[in-house]
């Protein structure tokens, strides 16, 4: 289950740094005026870390290298499966549930607006890097 993480440093009165962690995902929102403005996904954690990140009036770019087993977030579609096949998808989908039902479901439209247009895609660094604006660096 995600958790926030308290004590996000906030620099901008009119946006809300959120900071959300289980054992698989690292998930970093921010919010303007109450709604998704931006996030980074951070997935598989633990071992081979890769993220999707999508900003507002930016889209979407997905970061880090292939897992040995070849799965990112789309990765399942490439060969029509139902888009509840996602195992990454699903994970989240689990792991988000407790968070605030406005902010769950504008991610969840995300995830999977991602992975219907890049069902094929690949990631575009092989080396992952943290977006700046999660923490206070622009």
């Amino acid at each position: 289950m995600l958790r926030e993480i308290p004590g996000v440093i906030q620099d901008d009165p009119s946006n809300r740094r959120r900071w959300f962690q289980d054992d698989y995902f690292d998930l970093f929102v921010l919010e303007a005026d109450g709604e998704l403005a931006a996030f980074e996904l951070c997935y598989d954690i633990r071992s081979n870390e890769r993220a999707l990140a999508w900003s507002r009036g930016g889209g979407y770019f997905h970061d880090g290298g292939m897992s040995a087993s070849g799965d990112f977030i789309g990765a399942q579609l490439g060969s029509g499966d139902p888009l509840e096949a996602d195992p990454i998808i699903a994970r989240f989908e689990r792991a988000a549930a407790e968070l605030p039902e406005a902010l769950r479901l504008a991610l969840t439209a995300r995830l999977r607006e991602y992975a219907l247009q890049n069902a094929e895609g690949y990631a575009r660094r092989a080396r992952f890097r943290r977006a700046c604006w999660r923490t206070g660096g622009g």
